[in-house]
């Protein structure tokens, strides 16, 4: 894949987004030759479940959790996997891998006419339980990002986990308000699930 040139806004450096906090996670990889970053992916995590404000989510994203911190993590024990973003309860706003690489969040997936969204997709993580409302920081924050991921790239769709991977992930689930994110980024309705 040919990286796009950084935006003259400054906006972002070697897919790298300028608002986000950094901090680097060992699982990723490159995308394949031609991928074009076409989708963005939202998902809900909150280790462990239903627990916020920890640091529990970046210590899974850089294989460093304890497993034996919690007995829900000897579920997960050995699990290598990452987001490019994860939005905080209170908005703020994390950057794990490079958005001109392939982050390990959609798994098994298959949307838009094509298998294995990693290839091509930007993954967002909303600190949350599957099913359970999001905040209203949350929101504003994922759609400013959003916008400036298809400022970038040449984002056509949005869709939950649950849409790449129906019948294996729920997330972020009923709680999460589609209609509110499309007001927000003021998208077509084209771009999102149906």
């Amino acid at each position: 894949m040919t990286a796009p040139p950084d935006s003259a806004s400054g906006l972002w450096q070697r897919g790298w987004y300028r608002f986000a906090r950094r901090l680097d996670s060992p699982n990723f990889g490159a995308r394949p030759a031609g991928a074009a970053i076409d989708l963005v992916v939202v998902h809900s995590i909150s280790l462990p479940p239903g627990r916020y404000g920890g640091d529990e989510v970046q210590r899974l994203f850089t294989n460093t959790l304890d497993w034996h911190a919690h007995p829900y993590f000897k579920s997960i024990e050995g699990m290598q996997v990452s987001s490019h973003f994860y939005v905080r309860r209170n908005g703020e706003l994390w950057q794990f891998v490079s958005c001109d690489d392939r982050a390990w969040h959609a798994g098994a997936s298959h949307y838009r006419g094509r298998d294995n969204c990693n290839d091509d997709s930007v993954g967002i993580e909303l600190e949350g339980l599957e099913g359970e409302p999001f905040e209203p920081g949350q929101y504003e924050t994922l759609a400013g990002v959003c916008a400036a991921i298809a400022q970038h790239y040449p984002v056509q769709h949005i869709a939950g986990h649950e849409h790449i991977a129906p019948g294996r992930k729920g997330d972020p689930g009923t709680g999460f308000d589609w209609a509110l994110l499309q007001r927000h980024l003021a998208w077509p309705a084209r771009f999102f699930p149906g």
